[in-house]
């Protein structure tokens, strides 16, 4: 589900890599789906919705830079996108994980899944084509 595939590239490789690194994230939570087991997965949770933000935030402060730099016109509407995603992500991060943990991996893949198709395939793709004009590679 979180394996990457062209149709994610924007063709600059740093972005690519980053892009890269949150599916890796997301598929960690694919496979402690996977398990179906009784143990209690609360600690690997929290440390995967913790690597999470820290991870987009890094990511996003990257992108953002790289967009003002060059002038993007859209670059409020896509710092709003960012904010609203790391917005859900404390919120995922303060609820009761420890009763409804399958429902939280769950919630967190649907949410990643969404995410990916909307704004990696999307909105990140609008400003592919401004950056190469820009000759950013």
């Amino acid at each position: 589900m979180f394996e990457w595939k062209s149709d994610y590239k924007v063709h600059i490789a740093e972005i690519d890599q980053q892009h890269k690194k949150l599916l890796q994230i997301g598929g960690r939570l694919v496979d402690l789906l996977k398990l179906k087991d009784d143990i209690d997965h609360y600690d690997e949770i929290i440390e995967i919705l913790r690597e999470l933000r820290e991870y987009t935030e890094y990511h996003f402060a990257h992108e953002e830079k790289l967009l003002e730099k060059y002038g993007y016109q859209q670059l409020r509407i896509h710092k709003r996108q960012h904010k609203s995603f790391v917005n859900k992500i404390i919120q995922l991060e303060n609820q009761d994980i420890d009763e409804k943990q399958k429902g939280i991996e769950l919630h967190m893949i649907e949410f990643l899944a969404n995410w990916i198709e909307n704004h990696i395939l999307k909105t990140d793709h609008e400003y592919e084509d401004f950056l190469h004009e820009k000759d950013v590679y």
